[in-house]
Formats: structure tokens, C-alpha cells, sequence
């Protein structure tokens, strides 16, 4: 019960941590203002003429200009992404539930419990091979469908018993491996979004520059600099993280299958004295 508990709250330990990955760059990076102001000759703005008598022109007074609001890093990142953000943001929200998914199917409760094999390996020392055999039908683990094959074909000989495991562990491995295969996906198509964001980003600068009659500027290309800059970041941001979970999660996988046919060949090795049916 403690190792259960234990479990699942690496798991959720996990989980926030992934969801912080995505967002961790753009939360340590500190507000910046971007208001662009004209400062006098000592840095000061000069103050404003008054005119004779004390009174504003007018009678009702020339507001002065409100400085502009400045924009911090985050607010500036979201508008200079735009649809391609969104895009991004979305592939990452995928790229999170995947990630849960398999490490929600790649345990060793799933696929190799102990429990289940002390059981298994009760019945058989007691010579209960039927209540084995029932026992491992009833198991939902990867290992009770490995055994369960085995036994099913035991009748026919311990060389098609072995067959019959090693059928069900490939088609284990192949699901397993479709599922890994989505992270491999996302982390080859983020930077590729990312790209072509940069690519739409540069054109648009470059379209300022085309038809501006005068010299533009540099605030009028900013614009198209900042989505191609951005996107770049946010699709970096997105395949790393499917990159490095798609290598562990695959290494995870691999060492789990061999520890489930190196047990499950254990417990059969008992009955490889058990000749091949002969065929009418």
C-alpha cells in the first residue's frame, strides 16, 4: 500500500514538473518594459513651457501625453506568436497527456507485478498447473498474458509454448512502441512549426522594408523579428522536452520487456521436458 502511495506520488511529482518545462523559460524571465520615451540632453524630460499668467492656452488646459503603458515579457511573447503560439501550445498540451499516458502503462504493476508472479510461482511448485493456468487468464499484466499463452499451447510442445510468448510479447512491444512513437512525432514537428513561423516572422519584416517609400523603422520591423524569434524558442521548447521523455520512456520500455521474457521463460524452463504432440 506504502509503494502504491510512494508510486503515485512520483508520478504527480512528474506531472507538475512537465507542465512547468513548457513555461519555466518565460517565468524566470523578469518583466521588461518596452515604452520607448525621448529623453532630453541629461537623460530627463524637459518640463513644459507655461504660458504667461500661470493659466493653460485655452482655458481648459493642453493635457500633457501619457507616457505609454509598458509591456512585459510575457504579454509581448503572446501577441509576437500569435496563431503560431496557440499552435505550439496545443502540441505541447498533447505532448504532456502522452507523456502521462505511457507512464501510466509503463509500470512494473502493469506489466511485471510480484504478487502475481509469487502466485504463479505457488501454484506451480504445488503442481496446481490448471489453477496456474487460470490464475494467469484472470491476470490483466503483461506477464499473466505471456504465461497464459505459454500454457495454452503447452499441449503442442514447450517449443510452440515458447512461440506462443513470444507472439504475445511482440505484439505487447509493437503497442507499446505506437504509443512512444507519437513523442518521436511531436518532437520532429515543434521545430518545424517553429520554422515557419520564423520563415512567416522574416517575410513580414521584409515586407515593411519592400514597401515602406521611406527608410522604416526599426520599431516597424521589431514586429516580424519577434514572431520569427519567438516561435523558434517555443518550438525548441516543446521538442526537447517530447526528446528527452520519448529516450527514457523507450529505454524504460525495453528494460521492462526483457525483465517479463527472461521471468516468463523461468517459470516455463519447468516444463521443457514436455514432448511435442504427436500428430494423428
Amino acid at each position: 500500500m506504502l509503494a502504491g502511495l510512494s508510486r503515485r506520488r512520483r508520478l504527480w511529482h512528474l506531472f507538475t514538473l512537465i507542465l512547468c518545462v513548457t513555461s519555466i523559460t518565460v517565468a524566470t524571465v523578469p518583466s521588461v518594459g518596452f515604452a520607448y520615451q525621448d529623453d532630453g540632453a541629461d537623460g530627463e524630460q524637459p518640463a513644459p513651457e507655461q504660458p504667461a499668467g500661470g493659466e493653460n492656452a485655452g482655458g481648459g488646459g493642453a493635457a500633457q501625453d501619457e507616457p505609454e503603458e509598458e509591456q512585459t515579457f510575457l504579454s509581448w511573447m503572446i501577441e509576437a506568436s500569435g496563431w503560431w503560439g496557440a499552435l505550439l501550445l496545443a502540441v505541447s498540451f498533447v505532448m504532456v497527456a502522452v507523456i502521462m499516458m505511457n507512464l501510466l502503462q509503463v509500470r512494473r504493476d502493469n506489466l511485471l507485478p510480484e504478487a502475481f508472479v509469487a502466485a504463479f510461482e505457488e501454484k506451480l511448485g504445488s503442481k496446481d498447473y490448471q489453477g496456474a493456468y487460470e490464475l494467469a487468464r484472470g491476470d490483466d499484466s503483461l506477464i499473466a498474458r505471456v504465461l497464459a499463452a505459454g500454457l495454452g499451447r503447452l499441449n503442442r510442445g514447450y517449443e510452440e509454448a515458447v512461440e506462443g510468448m513470444q507472439e504475445v510479447g511482440e505484439e505487447e512491444s509493437m503497442a507499446m512502441e505506437h504509443r512512444l512513437s507519437y513523442l518521436a512525432l511531436i518532437a520532429s514537428i515543434s521545430p518545424m512549426i517553429g520554422l515557419m513561423g520564423t520563415v512567416w516572422g522574416m517575410i513580414a519584416s521584409f515586407r515593411v522594408i519592400a514597401s515602406s517609400p521611406t527608410q522604416p523603422k526599426p520599431k516597424e520591423l521589431a514586429d516580424g523579428i519577434s514572431t520569427a524569434l519567438f516561435t523558434t524558442l517555443e518550438g525548441l521548447i516543446v521538442a526537447i522536452p517530447a526528446m528527452i521523455a520519448y529516450g527514457l520512456l523507450r529505454n524504460r520500455v525495453s528494460r521492462l520487456l526483457l525483465e517479463v521474457g527472461r521471468v516468463s521463460e523461468s517459470l516455463m524452463s519447468r516444463f521443457s521436458t514436455v514432448p511435442k504432440k504427436a500428430e494423428a
